[in-house]
């Protein structure tokens, strides 16, 4: 038993939990960084750690804002979105959403035991509630709300 690559075996759980529910963005996460562990490029761990989120969140920006980029949302659309209720109550949100992911990222850099918690109820969430696993930075945004760590 004193042989067992418990991160290893961690990762394995949670790419089975990926592949229960059918969670394709965590069960490849899971083996990409199960490969890294086992082929012994481990040592790029610490660089992933540091810059991991801040190179997510920059493809996510970039695959939000393609449609800009490729012109099918124009500035008349974009000026449009103050005039109509529901815009004006979309950049509410998108405001809101924002700010609790910033508060997200700087909770889960402060205390990365919860990221596991967050991590397991996002799936979770995808599993039985049909979510989508997009939540962990505004779960531990809301978290730390809760909390009142920052």
């Amino acid at each position: 038993m004193a042989n067992i690559d418990t991160p290893s075996l961690i990762l394995l759980l949670f790419a089975a939990l990926g592949l229960i529910s059918s969670n394709s963005t965590v069960t490849i996460a899971m083996v990409v960084l199960l490969l890294l562990r086992v082929t012994n490029l481990h040592q790029t761990f610490p660089w992933i750690e540091k810059y991991g989120l801040t190179l997510g969140i920059i493809i996510l920006t970039i695959g939000v804002m393609a449609p800009i980029a490729s012109g099918k949302i124009n500035m008349d659309t974009m000026l449009h979105s103050f005039l109509n209720w529901k815009s004006l109550l979309a950049i509410a949100i998108g405001i809101l959403v924002s700010y609790l992911g910033g508060r997200g990222v700087v909770l889960m850099g402060n205390q990365p035991t919860l990221v596991a918690g967050l991590l397991i109820g996002t799936v979770i969430g995808v599993a039985i509630f049909g979510g989508v696993p997009v939540g962990p930075l505004i779960a531990a945004g809301i978290l730390s709300m809760l909390i009142g760590k920052m």
